[in-house]
């Protein structure tokens, strides 16, 4: 005799990692009844879980689930399928083909899995300013992106979910270069100037300060990183800006001069 469909159940369609869910074939029927229990994934052919003959069974691995119920005398046929994914923390290796996005260019970004199934990928990206946000529009395994921030990815499939990956910061090149002013072009006999490094970005940026002159080689000055300094020294000036996501292009130069100096600064 066949009876109607078992309604199966599961208490989660995740399991976590290390975890399980609960799944339940209710029928019915009272009779005393034995259960078999089926589960079938993307490279796997449908297969009877053998050991398992009760109205409950808990599983530890993603896949796609059945139950049927036999009697002495009643056959119960198959389940409809309930689906549960397993979540495992095997992250992906995400790579950068280069940290630094040219003016004007890209960079490709690689999230490798070591699951074979049919995946998609989820990827994220997050500045300074901004909170982490998915990038809705891109479910492949390598995207190209044109934007400086912090890139992480992740995979789901069918039965699995393959947690965050580690994060990769890109830096964007910017050819908007700061506008760099003096307060004066003469540095007075014991005094110094006031140079500013002007950018339109808002984002928290370390500044390099140059100096060359007509007999050395243009020279970092190294021990300042703020968007202003006071110069003591007559020379040709420039800066440049950069923060964890962008580098902004040097500045055009100004050149100081301090009284008493006849040098000619290139």
């Amino acid at each position: 005799m066949i009876q109607d469909k078992p309604v199966l159940t599961a208490d989660s369609t995740t399991i976590p990692a290390g975890g399980s869910v609960t799944l339940t074939c209710e029928v019915k029927e009272s009779a005393d009844l034995k259960y078999e229990w089926f589960r079938q994934t993307s490279s796997e052919e449908k297969s009877i879980i053998t050991d398992e003959s009760g109205r409950t069974i808990s599983v530890s691995e993603g896949g796609t689930y059945t139950c049927r119920a036999e009697g002495k005398i009643i056959i119960i046929t198959e389940s409809d399928s309930v689906t549960v994914q397993k979540t495992v923390h095997d992250k992906p290796v995400l790579t950068a083909d280069s940290t630094t996005i040219p003016a004007g260019g890209s960079v490709t970004l690689t999230c490798d899995v070591k699951e074979s199934a049919d995946l998609k990928y989820e990827w994220f990206r997050q500045t300074s300013s901004e909170e982490k946000s998915i990038i809705t529009d891109e479910s492949g395994r390598t995207i190209s992106v044109s934007e400086g921030g912090t890139y992480t990815c992740r995979a789901e499939g069918k039965i699995i979910i393959i947690t965050e990956s580690d994060s990769v910061t890109v830096q964007k090149t910017v050819h908007d270069k700061p506008v760099l002013t003096a307060d004066s072009t003469t540095i007075p006999a014991g005094g110094s100037v006031t140079l500013t490094c002007d950018v339109k970005e808002s984002a928290d940026l370390k500044y390099e300060w140059f100096r060359q002159t007509s007999s050395e080689v243009k020279s970092i000055i190294t021990d300042e990183s703020g968007r202003t300094i006071s110069v003591s020294e007559g020379g040709t000036y420039t800066c440049r800006a950069e923060g964890k996501i962008i580098i902004i292009t040097e500045s055009d130069s100004v050149t100081v001069q301090k009284t008493g100096e006849f040098e000619h600064f290139t």
